[in-house]
C-alpha cells in the first residue's frame, strides 16, 4: 500500500495562463482518503467501473478486457477475454429475488457488434450474441419487467435466456446515446438531438409476444445530448453539447424547467467575440448528472452547478472546478460531492450553506427556469426581495487526489472499502480511508499475535 503525499506538485495541462482553479493547502483535514493502492491488468484507457456487490467491482476499456477485482485488497479475481475490440457499455444483471443461485450476470458491449453475457462468480461466459447490425452504445436493465435492451441504431428488448423479444425499426445513424426507464413501462431514449419515449408491451392473454412502441419524440434540444438520467420517480433531465439543460416530467413528458446558456455574454460583443464564444462550446457542454432528493448536480464544461428542485434556481457553483471538463460526479454522505476530469485530478467537495447578503446580487444567468432569470427591474423586484435573506450555498474544495497521470473517465464510490478510479493512463487507482485502513491492521496485528499466544508473553 502505497502512502499518498497531500499536496504535491500539479501543473494545469496545457493552460498559458493562470488558472482560477480553487486550491487547497497540503493539511487536507477533511480529506481521508491518504493511501493509495494502484492496480494495473489494462492496456489501454479504462473507461468503464462498474460495481458487483459490497466488495467486487468490474472494470472494461478500450483493450476489450473485463476485469473483476475485489475493492478491500486490490487483488485482481477474474480476467474476461471475447471482445475483439473496445468495450462501447457495461451493466450488472441481478438475479431474481426467487432463484436459489445469486448468480450475478454481467453484459458487455463492444464496437466488435457483438454482446457478451458472463458469469460474474466464475467468469464463464454464458453467451455471445452476435446478431447486430451496429455497435451497441448503451446497455439498460429493467429490473421489474425482467427483461434489457441494448441501444445502438435500433432498441432491442431481451430476455433473461437471451431471447430477442422484440424491437425497434432502424432508428438513426447516430445511434442511441442513453437510455433510462420511466414509468408506465416506458423507457426514453437520446438520439442525436432528439428524445424518443418508447412504450413497452408485455405479453398479455391475448397476445403472447412482446412489442415495443414509440410514443413520442421531444424535439426541444438544439444539440446532441450527452447526459441523461432519472432525477425521481416523477421527472427526469437531459443535458445537452451546448449546455442547454431541461427538466421533464416523466408521466406526461412535458418540460418542468429549462435552461439555455451558461454564460452572460455583454450585449455589446464585437463579431470576433461572439466567435471566440461559439468556439468554446466545450465549456458549456454538460457532461453527467447526479442528484438526491432536493437538487440536481451538473457537470458543465469545466465547473460543477448545484440546482435547487424546490427553489427552481442554482444555490450554488464553481464555475472553475478543474483545470479541463469535468467527465464525471457523484454524491458522497455529509453534503460531499466527486468530481473528475480530463486534467487527471479527482477533487472532493462539500456543499456548505451560508447566509446571501442583502447587497450580494442573486444569480441569474444560470438554470433561467420559468421566469428565474433575466426578466424587466419591475418584475424583479418581489422576486429579489424574497431572496435577499435566502439561504444560498457554497462549493468548498476538501480534497485533491492527484495519481493518474492522464484523463481520469469515471469512479466507483465503497462505503467501506474507498474510492476507485479509472483513467486513459490505463490504470485503475484505489483510494483508501488512511485511518481505517491503520486501524484495520493493527487489529489483524493483534488477532495474530492472540492466535500465536505472543499476545500473552509480550503481557
Amino acid at each position: 500500500m502505497l502512502r499518498w503525499l497531500i499536496g504535491g506538485g500539479r501543473e494545469p495541462q496545457g493552460l498559458a495562463e493562470k488558472s482560477p482553479l480553487q486550491t487547497i493547502g497540503e493539511e487536507q483535514t477533511q480529506n481521508p482518503y491518504t493511501e493509495l493502492l494502484v492496480l494495473k491488468a489494462h492496456h489501454d484507457i479504462v473507461r468503464f467501473l462498474v460495481q458487483l456487490d459490497g466488495y467486487r467491482f468490474a472494470s472494461a476499456g478500450d483493450d476489450g478486457i473485463i476485469v473483476v477485482w475485489n475493492a478491500q485488497t486490490g487483488e485482481k479475481l477474474l480476467e474476461l477475454n471475447g471482445h475483439t475490440q473496445k468495450i462501447t457499455a457495461i451493466v450488472t444483471f441481478p438475479s431474481l429475488e426467487s432463484c436459489e443461485e445469486k448468480h450475478q450476470l454481467i453484459l458487455t458491449a463492444s464496437a466488435d457488434r457483438t454482446v457478451i453475457v458472463w458469469d460474474s462468480e466464475n467468469g464463464r461466459q454464458v453467451q455471445r450474441i452476435s446478431c447486430f447490425q451496429s455497435t451497441v452504445k448503451c446497455l439498460t436493465v429493467l429490473q421489474r419487467l425482467d427483461v434489457w435492451l441494448s441501444g445502438g441504431n435500433d432498441l432491442c428488448v431481451w430476455n433473461r435466456k437471451l431471447d430477442l423479444l422484440c424491437k425497434t425499426s432502424h432508428l438513426s445513424d447516430t445511434g442511441i446515446s442513453a437510455l433510462v426507464e420511466i414509468p408506465k413501462n416506458c423507457v426514453v431514449a437520446a438520439v442525436g438531438k432528439e428524445l424518443i419515449i418508447f412504450r413497452l408491451v408485455a405479453p398479455t392473454e391475448g397476445s403472447l409476444e412482446w412489442d415495443i412502441l414509440e410514443v413520442k419524440r421531444l424535439l426541444d434540444h438544439q444539440d446532441n445530448i450527452l447526459s441523461l438520467i432519472n432525477v425521481n420517480d416523477l421527472s427526469f433531465v437531459t443535458g445537452s453539447h451546448i449546455g442547454e439543460l431541461i427538466i421533464w416530467d416523466a408521466l406526461d413528458w412535458t418540460v418542468q424547467a429549462y435552461e439555455r446558456n451558461f454564460w452572460d455574454p455583454s450585449p455589446q460583443l464585437d463579431t470576433q467575440q461572439e466567435i471566440k464564444l461559439c468556439q468554446k462550446s466545450n465549456d458549456i457542454s454538460i457532461h453527467h448528472f447526479t442528484c438526491d432528493e432536493e437538487n440536481v448536480f451538473a457537470a458543465v464544461g469545466r465547473g460543477l452547478y448545484v440546482y435547487n428542485l424546490q427553489m427552481k434556481r442554482v444555490i450554488a457553483c464553481q464555475k472553475t472546478a478543474h483545470d479541463s471538463n469535468v467527465l464525471h460526479i457523484a454524491r458522497l454522505p455529509n453534503r460531499q460531492l466527486i468530481s473528475c476530469s480530463e486534467d487527471g485530478s479527482v477533487r472532493i467537495w462539500e456543499l456548505r450553506e451560508k447566509q446571501q447578503l442583502a447587497a450580494e446580487p442573486v444569480p441569474t444567468g444560470f438554470f433561467n427556469m420559468w421566469g428565474f432569470g433575466r426578466v424587466n427591474k419591475q418584475a424583479s423586484q418581489p422576486v429579489k426581495k424574497q431572496q435577499e435573506n435566502a439561504t444560498s450555498c457554497s462549493l468548498e474544495l476538501i480534497g485533491d487526489l492527484i495519481g493518474h497521470s492522464s484523463s481520469v473517465e469515471v469512479f466507483l464510490y465503497f462505503e467501506d472499502h474507498g474510492l476507485v478510479t479509472c483513467s486513459a493512463d490505463h490504470l485503475i487507482i484505489l483510494w483508501k480511508n488512511g485511518e481505517r485502513e491503520s486501524g484495520l491492521r493493527s487489529l489483524r496485528l493483534f488477532q495474530k499475535l492472540e492466535e500465536n499466544g505472543d499476545l500473552y508473553l509480550a503481557v
